[in-house]
């Protein structure tokens, strides 16, 4: 990886490249992913069966998978894998139960009554990629916090494999996070599908989950028909350290996220020379016993760094321009900077809280903002699946009290039907 040393300049044009990353998707694809969308709105499952035939090889003689059949992919599963899988979930499950809001309610001594009422959503579709990018822990991560909030319904959209089955880790993972119903199907025209809803898919309020291209242009192009999480870029670890951390720990924890994709981004912020050195000979030697070798190294290549910066209080500013999705602090006393870390997806602490950990076990969401959308955007959460509203009661007298306020600001406005509202019920 190449080494810069911090200046002002030379890491903040690092920015400026990770920004092109996420550029405007290709018009083909959005002229493709419309087509197919209007397809699905006009022919519904008819649509859905023509093009999973043509991108997936065949539909599936069976198409949808009850809550009920679920059960038995968990029961087949290696006993490990399920072992893991529900530790994974009650770790989820506890961290996303704190979250959980209340509906509340006041009542004043002058008869005002005024509150909020929280409820889930009633039905949401949640997106898991098949084949080679078919990802459980992703699962769990978008239905647990569902379930929490109270959502009703929850409908998983997965493609087939090439013989036209489901994949058994997939659904293992659905039945343990309590998915209701599955149906094979992948692709633009899934999102579509749980839109607009057809003749077998319902309609749901809120699509959540990861997907190719295609489905990424999808949920954009939906949003205001339905409810998304949002539109993820490409992966993106930033790791501070100090001369305390260990080099082998760094290497590793780099390319666990640059493994992802070729756009991935793995940046190391260190205030020692030594620890850069050392962590770029120590990813040159542990590369060689990777499968995904050529990824992490055309990522390391394009979108990775290591910064050189005279200290922590350099790098941690530099951490909060850039907002990344996972920040890593192997640093000693790491707790003393949470208060300063306001930019990041999920920060982990200290050198054995790796990556990783929070991707697949500890309870946190790993559904994170990605191109530096940390800025103004949180993790996936139980509040991402609920909605509220509030309720008012005033008394005629207490009314009559506002009413004057009311009619000026109204009038001020310019909206006098607004102001006659008020005005008609004490003539």
């Amino acid at each position: 990886m190449n080494i810069t040393k911090a200046n002002g300049t030379a890491e903040y044009a690092l920015i400026e490249n990770l920004k092109k990353r996420a550029g405007e998707t290709d018009e083909k694809i959005v002229e493709i992913v419309t087509s197919i969308i209007n397809s699905v709105k006009e022919q519904g499952d008819e649509a859905v069966r023509e093009y999973t035939a043509r991108f997936d090889g065949g539909v599936p003689k069976k198409m949808i998978i009850t809550k009920d059949e679920l059960q038995s992919y968990l029961d087949d599963v290696d006993e490990n894998f399920k072992s893991a899988l529900i530790n994974a979930k009650n770790n989820i499950f506890d961290f996303h139960s704190r979250q959980a809001q209340q509906s509340w309610m006041t009542t004043q001594e002058n008869g005002v009554i005024m509150g909020q009422r929280v409820r889930g959503l009633k039905r949401v579709g949640i997106y898991v990629p098949g084949g080679t990018a078919a990802y459980p822990s992703s699962v769990l991560m978008n239905a647990i916090p569902a379930k929490i909030a109270g959502v009703e319904e929850i409908i998983m959209v997965t493609p087939p494999s090439k013989d036209g089955s489901a994949n058994p880790d997939i659904m293992a993972a659905a039945a343990v996070a309590g998915v209701d119903k599955v149906f094979l199907v992948g692709g633009a025209q899934a999102v579509a599908a749980l839109a607009y809803g057809t003749e077998k898919i319902p309609k749901v309020d809120k699509i959540v989950g990861p997907g190719n291209i295609f489905v990424a242009t999808a949920k954009k192009l939906l949003y205001g028909v339905v409810d998304i999480d949002m539109v993820a870029g490409p992966s993106e670890i930033l790791i501070v350290a100090d001369k305390s951390a260990k080099s082998k720990f760094l290497a590793a924890d780099l390319m666990s996220q640059a493994e992802h994709d070729k756009l991935a981004s793995a940046i190391l912020l260190t205030t020692s020379m030594d620890i850069a050195k050392a962590t770029s000979k120590e990813i040159d030697r542990q590369l060689k016993y990777l499968e995904r070798q050529e990824i992490i190294e055309s990522s390391l290549d394009n979108f990775g760094e290591i910064i050189v910066c005279e200290n922590l209080e350099q790098a941690i500013a530099f951490a909060n321009e850039l907002a990344p999705e996972h920040l890593e602090m192997c640093v000693e006393e790491p707790l003393k900077y949470i208060g300063m870390l306001d930019n990041a997806g999920s920060v982990f602490l200290g050198n054995f809280s790796p990556e990783p950990l929070g991707d697949y076990y500890a309870g946190p969401n790993h559904v994170l903002p990605t191109s530096g959308t940390a800025r103004f955007f949180s993790p996936l959460s139980v509040d991402s699946f609920i909605k509220k509203s509030s309720f008012i009661y005033y008394t005629e007298n207490e009314l009559r009290k506002a009413s004057d306020d009311i009619i000026k600001l109204a009038d001020t406005e310019g909206l006098t039907a607004h102001a006659n509202s008020i005005k008609v019920r004490f003539e």
